[in-house]
């Protein structure tokens, strides 16, 4: 079954000025609206979320919520995870496009936790995470994994 997820992207300026505005707003009843510009290196707000941050926010966290719901399911104690994810923004073959997204989580486990079965998990997780599946990008996963 399909399910949508409606949002409003609003801006307001005059691209026939040559520093125009690049700020917006996404919006979508109910959630917090959520401050977006362009890179900082496109003439973007650096304090703002742009496109190539919520790609790589999108996967990173999809694939946190994917691997979570595995180990739920195989009954693996995962106590933390905190993941310090990294967009690629590069151009190849003149195409300018993110080509990886490094997710390098820290994960938290109870004491006597397989190790092997949590990579596992993680690496499983990349095959049913939503967004992974939908973007061409390259996932470049380097979990690290610690017993507490």
């Amino acid at each position: 079954m399909a399910h949508t997820y409606p949002l409003t992207v609003g801006w307001t300026g005059n691209t026939l000025d040559g520093t125009y505005n690049r700020n917006a707003t996404v919006t979508n009843p109910g959630k917090h609206a959520l401050a977006v510009s362009s890179a900082p290196e496109y003439a973007g707000d650096p304090t703002r979320w742009n496109p190539e941050d919520l790609l790589g926010s999108a996967l990173a966290t999809c694939h946190m919520l994917t691997f979570l719901a595995l180990c739920a399911k195989t009954k693996i104690q995962v106590l933390a995870y905190e993941d310090h994810a990294e967009a690629v923004l590069d151009t190849v073959d003149k195409v300018t496009r993110i080509t990886k997204v490094h997710l390098r989580p820290v994960i938290r486990v109870a004491q006597g936790t397989s190790m092997a079965k949590v990579i596992e998990l993680f690496e499983k997780a990349h095959k049913y995470c939503f967004v992974a599946n939908s973007v061409t990008c390259e996932a470049v996963m380097a979990p690290r994994v610690i017993e507490v």
